[in-house]
């Protein structure tokens, strides 16, 4: 065999070109039959193979197109690729010589035929499962950022914080190793890491003065809400590290489990740093925002206390770069502050 061609059926009911070896040229690669028509489109049609040599008392249509006749092509065979039933496209050689017309040959080429087409039904399904499992990915993405949304809108947080601390931790993150199939975990624990405030009390997230000893207790157990929320769903787990742990301090002294250093998962680590930060900076009921000067301070003098030493200083390099966050901040949520 000196050439072939692949060609597949598409979503049109028309015969496309999807591959080819020996042959090339606009004629090939821009074929579109529709079933019935010429001879690919016959043995598609009708599920059977054609054989065409060509010859001069009756020349045959596609062998007489100049670029067959400048390749040299004289015999032309194609069958159909059928699989579970159903005919996926047709197989085409080329030959500069009359093929065999044994039956063992055209048994043999059957057979490669018929494996093609199980092989090309096994990676239009493999394809399929790929598509359905991107199209699934993008819809729980899609739910999760509807989540974050919820969250800021009961919070009375129009202004984008959210985006911001996801923004600055991707950033500090990437700078400190983390892989892109690592990322996409972190920004979707970051984007929920106040999910387990869904559970407390409006009359205890929203109240105005100093909450109680008991109303503390409550708020502190919104991290332990967030794991039980969302290690019940499998896509989830890998995500818990910021809503499970964001509140984790260096020295020990956070909530809920009281780890300290390298206890506290690095992309909690992270998150808590980005979090203070972009809370001093915002305007809060019960204290104007802290201007950057005193925010970088505070950050500064709690590195080996409250914070990662490490994380601080990967995060005042990312926050030179350009395309963080504004430096500025609107008035923020009026909920309680959880630190």
């Amino acid at each position: 065999v000196d050439a072939c061609v692949l060609l597949l059926l598409d979503s049109n009911l028309q015969l496309v070109y999807r591959a080819s070896v020996g042959i090339a040229g606009d004629f090939v690669t821009k074929t579109k039959l529709n079933l019935g028509d010429e001879h690919a489109g016959w043995a598609a049609l009708h599920w059977k193979p054609v054989y065409v040599l060509q010859s001069e008392e009756k020349p045959d249509k596609l062998l007489s197109h100049p670029e067959m006749v400048n390749a040299g092509f004289i015999a032309y065979y194609c069958t159909p690729l059928i699989a579970k039933g159903r005919v996926l496209g047709v197989l085409e050689i080329f030959n500069r010589k009359a093929m065999p017309s044994d039956p063992e040959w055209i048994s043999f080429f059957e057979a490669l035929a018929d494996q093609a087409a199980i092989a090309i039904d096994n990676a239009s399904l493999m394809d399929a499962v790929e598509q359905t499992n991107q199209e699934l990915v993008a819809a729980y993405d899609a739910t999760i950022h509807g989540w974050a949304r919820a969250l800021e809108l009961r919070d009375g947080d129009t202004e984008g914080h959210s985006q911001r601390v996801l923004q600055m931790t991707l950033a500090v993150a990437r700078a400190m190793g983390f892989q892109e199939d690592e990322l996409i975990h972190i920004q979707r624990g970051a984007l929920l890491h106040d999910i387990g405030k869904m559970a407390v009390p409006d009359h205890i997230l929203f109240k105005a003065g100093s909450l109680s000893a008991e109303e503390w207790e409550i708020m502190r157990k919104h991290p332990e809400h967030a794991y039980e929320l969302l290690s019940s769903v499998a896509f989830l787990r890998p995500a818990l590290d910021i809503p499970f742990c964001h509140h984790e301090r260096w020295n020990g002294s956070g909530y809920p489990r009281g780890l300290a250093g390298e206890e506290i998962p690095l992309a909690a680590r992270i998150f808590a740093v980005v979090d203070v930060w972009d809370a001093l900076l915002s305007n809060r009921p019960y204290r104007c925002a802290w201007d950057e000067e005193r925010t970088r301070a505070y950050i500064r003098q709690n590195a080996g206390i409250l914070f990662d030493p490490a994380v601080i200083d990967a995060f005042f390099e990312q926050l030179t770069e350009p395309g963080l966050p504004s430096k500025s901040r609107p008035t923020g949520s009026g909920h309680q502050s959880t630190d």
